[in-house]
């Protein structure tokens, strides 16, 4: 039974589940083919039936491409979003010396290409620019695009971890809107929701791909007064909201943003991704909301 409804993305964009599977980490998941083919399979029954992946990924994207093989009918249940622009020190000495950005038009055809290569399929959902690129020439970009999306390639394109005038200045040289801009949200890192990018893409009904909901975990595991400060505020919620865990309390603090965010999931537990789907039968309230805004920071709002 699907728990988990398809969102649209933008206006002209895709429908993507509400909360997304990242296999970002499926490196360290030690499982066989099998093994991620059963899991790709649960994930989807639940209804998340959109992926992430990226080039920069390791073989994150070998190996989804191996669980993929084992099921090749898969492909039409799920969208699959991969991301380009980040190089890390080549493995040849004096070709790669820093890891670095790169988005001339010949970088990103040729990652597009080795990422579908990677995951055995003919076309991506969505091509995301992994990170901003300081020497990004737009006008290269929107000319690898226009050729991708030609080509039948890919159908999106997007953006990670941009600001709001990086994503305009790309939009500005693109005749398709954007779909997407993928962030960092959670009760630690405010960044995005001060800064204007959640305010420009409520905006334009554009939907954010939240990462790091959970902050990698640093709102269990540090001893920082802040950390404690929310751990205390979290479990409190939860219980009046009826939750199982703060770990679904932060997925609906997340959730609640009115620039409508989906939300990525890292675990490769199929137990923990059934625990953030419970998390959308949460209804957090306004009060609720700023309650673990103030135990973030500190102190109350001016």
């Amino acid at each position: 039974m699907s728990l988990v409804e398809k969102v649209l993305m933008a206006p002209e964009g895709p429908l993507f589940s509400k909360l997304i599977q990242g296999y970002w980490r499926l490196g360290a998941w030690d499982m066989t083919a099998q093994q991620r083919l059963t899991f790709l399979k649960q994930h989807v029954e639940l209804g998340i039936s959109t992926v992430d992946n990226a080039a920069i990924y390791g073989d994150s994207e070998v190996l989804f491409g191996e669980a993929l093989a084992l099921a090749p009918e898969m492909r039409e249940q799920i969208q699959i979003v991969s991301k380009f622009g980040i190089n890390g020190i080549a493995t040849v000495p004096g070709e790669h010396r820093v890891s670095h950005y790169d988005s001339s038009k010949a970088a990103i055809i040729r990652s597009t290409e080795n990422s579908l290569q990677r995951l055995g399929v003919e076309q991506l959902d969505a091509l995301l620019v992994h990170r901003p690129d300081f020497l990004m020439d737009a006008d290269q970009v929107a000319e690898a695009f226009t050729e991708l999306k030609q080509s039948g390639k890919v159908k999106h394109f997007g953006v990670s971890n941009f600001t709001a005038s990086q994503f305009e200045l790309l939009q500005s040289r693109l005749i398709e809107p954007l779909i997407t801009n993928q962030v960092e949200i959670n009760p630690i890192h405010f960044d995005v929701i001060e800064n204007g990018v959640l305010d420009q893409l409520q905006q334009q009904r554009v939907r954010p791909m939240a990462w790091s909901c959970l902050a990698g975990g640093a709102i269990f595991n540090t001893q920082t007064e802040q950390a404690q400060r929310l751990r205390s505020c979290l479990e409190l919620l939860a219980q009046e909201l009826g939750a199982t865990s703060i770990t679904q309390v932060i997925f609906a603090w997340v959730l609640k943003h009115p620039s409508n965010p989906v939300a990525l999931i890292g675990s490769g537990k199929i137990e923990r991704v059934k625990e953030a789907v419970a998390a959308l039968a949460l209804k957090m309230n306004t009060e609720q909301w700023y309650r673990v805004w103030v135990a973030s920071k500190g102190f109350s709002v001016p």
